[in-house]
């Protein structure tokens, strides 16, 4: 039985994708993260809503000390007003390299989500409490990783 021009193409491109998406896997097996691999100062953006309230967007410096305490500073705009904040609290990374942390500071609390890429220089994060809609990108500030 002979196969059609569109099903060889079809198998070929199922090869190709398998194949690409092959090493990454059993490389990214090979790694895995601890609470050191977040250390040094990150710059993160946070854009969102907060339910019932109004949109949100803020730019901070994140700083992880490597042993599971974290700072988080910089400015926030809820609703269009703009503030000035400090939190601290904790994170913890679990071994595939996603995390969570809880931080509180001027009455606020915020728990959130994360998963660490780009070999410890990027951050995704959500916001995980309810009413929010938040998501943050953070970035090395310098580049640098510690382990």
């Amino acid at each position: 039985m002979k196969l059609s021009i569109t099903a060889k193409a079809m198998t070929i491109i199922a090869v190709f994708v398998l194949a690409l998406t092959a090493t990454p896997a059993a490389n990214a097996a090979d790694k895995s993260c601890t609470d050191a691999t977040l250390k040094g100062a990150y710059s993160d953006q946070d854009t969102g809503t907060i339910v019932g309230v109004g949109p949100f967007a803020g730019v901070n410096v994140d700083s992880f000390d490597g042993k599971g305490k974290i700072t988080i500073s910089g400015w926030s705009s809820l609703n269009g007003s703009v503030s000035y904040g400090v939190l601290t609290g904790s994170y913890k990374v679990n071994a595939d390299c996603t995390g969570t942390y809880t931080v509180t500071g001027g009455g606020t609390t915020v728990d959130a989500f994360f998963v660490i890429s780009d070999d410890g220089n990027e951050l995704r994060i959500v916001i995980t409490d309810p009413g929010t809609v938040i998501n943050c990108v953070a970035h090395k500030q310098f580049g640098e990783r510690h382990d």
